[in-house]
């Protein structure tokens, strides 16, 4: 038999079965995707979701606090939808309070498997449709227009029908095969590294925070980057970042590879739990399964020197033991769409407003570096504005998207990415696609003045550029 390599094969042609048909279709149940399907939902329309694991939360699921409640000025930014979710997590128990942070702005822990539950919850109440286990393989197009998506599952291949379609899956996928120009990350295409959370139990958290809190300034072997040792004094659940001089002796005396820079500890929710954002893999590509993979085997190889680290030179983890990793990598950044606006670095840093602004951030510029071990911080001292122009494709009609793949540069990209300005975002995508669908017109097309007063009266926060302007919108709500 000759030795040929196959380079691609011919499929044959067949007939794909429509599945479901929505006013709204949202493709994702992370953060933007939640907020975006309970938004569209709640006065009749018939909502779908389709997520490819087998739960919504997408990265509130994993260890991490939800960053981007407060402002730089410690004022609450984000409300409506978002924190409505945080009140249910509270009645459970498991969400804190939004507790200020001198390096996030803001925290707010919440507890990974509650998430799941509520969330779910949530949108069964709103009557949304959510099928799991389905992956978006394809989009139906007509022309420019998106009609629905094409999905793989455990029952085939199959066709999902949307009047408007919101792109809630981080990663830009129905965007990008729709056809809408996308960029990933920096000028050189290298992206920021993700990270596999784990967890440990058994850590004296008291301990940890008492070693920090105690050290006068002058004497003090712990460097928190920005975080002074009075917040450790004050609050009983915290992050930690930094503890660099640790990992230096950790590495020289034991050999020791740690891909990180600083130590990153969160507290859990319960007693003894804390979350670990240390592993760091370079290189990885989140749109590519088999770059995913080696991320995956990358990052579970680098666990063990870290909690060896951790037990042997940070106080408090002396009968620390590993629980579990996060049920999947942490993705930072993948592909952002060419929107009709790209946010910018300056529009950030100047704390701009804008006329079609449908969300409230204030996280600074945040970019752990994809060529080496450190992390860029930039500050703007208060909030800026996202506008509905960056949710809107270019290209392509009936798309919206929403979450960290909106149209931003690299640096800005860093900004909108934390979780709850994610989650202002879906829930401004939610309300947007059903005026749409209402109305009977594009997404592009729709009246943004609406979509604000929409928002306002249902709780969102939104800046204006003076107390006058602020009463006559509120009037109008």
């Amino acid at each position: 038999m000759p030795n040929t390599t196959i380079r691609s094969i011919q499929e044959p042609a067949r007939a794909t079965p429509v599945m479901a048909e929505y006013d709204v279709l949202v493709v994702g149940g992370g953060p933007s995707g939640l907020t975006s399907a309970l938004a569209a939902a709640e006065d009749g329309l018939r909502v779908g979701l389709i997520e490819s694991r087998s739960f919504v939360g997408g990265n509130m699921t994993i260890g991490l606090p939800v960053l981007g409640f407060l402002g730089q000025k410690g004022n609450q930014i984000i409300e409506g939808l978002p924190q409505k979710f945080i009140d249910r997590l509270k009645l459970r128990n498991a969400a804190s309070e939004h507790r200020p942070c001198p390096l996030h702005m803001g925290i707010t822990l919440v507890e990974p498997e509650a998430v799941k539950t509520v969330a779910l919850e949530m949108l069964t109440e709103a009557g949304v449709e959510v099928l799991f286990y389905t992956f978006c393989a394809g989009v139906i197009m007509d022309g420019d227009t998106i009609r629905g998506v094409i999905t793989e599952s455990k029952s085939g291949r199959g066709a999902i029908l949307g009047k408007v379609v919101i792109d809630c899956t981080g990663d830009a996928d129905v965007a990008y095969r729709a056809g809408v120009p996308c960029e990933k990350g920096n000028a050189h295409g290298g992206m920021q590294p993700p990270t596999l959370m784990f967890c440990l139990a058994g850590v004296d958290t008291e301990k940890l925070r008492l070693s920090i809190a105690n050290q006068p300034p002058q004497a003090r072997t712990y460097l928190t980057d920005f975080i002074p040792a009075e917040y450790f004094g004050q609050n009983n659940q915290f992050i930690i970042v930094g503890l660099r001089e640790l990992i230096a002796r950790a590495q020289t005396e034991m050999g020791l590879k740690i891909p990180n820079e600083r130590t990153i500890i969160i507290t859990g929710l319960k007693a003894g739990e804390v979350w670990i954002n240390m592993t760091r893999v370079k290189g990885v590509d989140g749109t590519e399964a088999a770059s995913l993979t080696m991320g995956e085997i990358e990052a579970r190889g680098q666990i063990d020197d870290i909690v060896t680290y951790l037990i042997n030179y940070v106080p408090g983890f002396e009968n620390a033991y590993f629980t579990k990793t996060a049920p999947f990598l942490g993705i930072r950044e993948t592909r952002r769409i060419i929107g009709e606006y790209v946010m910018t670095q300056e529009d950030v840093l100047a704390c701009r407003h804008f006329d079609d602004a449908i969300a409230v951030a204030s996280y600074p510029i945040d970019i752990h570096r994809p060529a080496d071990d450190g992390c860029t911080l930039i500050w703007c001292g208060d909030c800026y504005d996202i506008p509905y122009r960056s949710l809107i494709p270019t290209k392509v009609n009936n798309l919206i998207v929403a979450g960290r793949a909106i149209s931003t540069t690299h640096e800005a990209m860093g900004a909108i990415r934390v979780m709850a300005t994610c989650m202002a975002m879906g829930e401004a995508a939610g309300r947007a696609a059903k005026i749409s669908v209402r109305g009977n017109r594009a997404p592009a097309d729709i009246d943004v003045k609406e979509l604000r007063r929409q928002l306002i009266t249902k709780g969102a926060y939104l800046r204006t550029k003076d107390s006058t302007e602020r009463a006559r919108e509120l009037e109008d709500a």
